[in-house]
């Protein structure tokens, strides 16, 4: 748990400071930051399970550092988009569109209940 929290740690700061570098060089509604971290986590988290796939260079701890650490605290997305690539990878179609559709769709009307929820109390 401590690596993983380390690492986590870590995540959530290089999250931090790359909105804010946006936040504070570009004047835009377009939420470029957050679409940044998303595809760079999901990169990173690529190479992570590429690596640990092809040979034993990775250890169990470093897995877990930068995959559930580092990636989980940067963005919880790029979770989401390896579990999604498994499920392609064993040809599970109606799993895949399943899992990306009610991610995509609870996900959005969860953020609109929690939204409605504070603005009516």
């Amino acid at each position: 748990m401590l690596i993983a929290g380390l690492g986590g740690f870590a995540g959530t700061i290089l999250r931090f400071l790359v909105s804010r570098y946006f936040q504070l060089n570009y004047d835009t509604v377009f939420p470029w930051s957050t679409l940044l971290v998303n595809v760079l986590g999901s990169f990173i988290i690529g190479i992570v399970f590429g690596i640990s796939e092809r040979s034993n260079v990775m250890s169990t701890e470093w897995r877990l550092f930068l995959a559930v650490g580092i990636c989980g605290g940067f963005t919880t997305f790029s979770t989401f988009s390896n579990d999604a690539f498994i499920l392609l990878q064993g040809r599970e179609m109606f799993r895949f569109v399943s899992y990306a559709g009610l991610s995509f769709f609870l996900g959005l009307v969860a953020v609109f209940v929690g939204r409605t929820l504070v603005k009516t109390l």
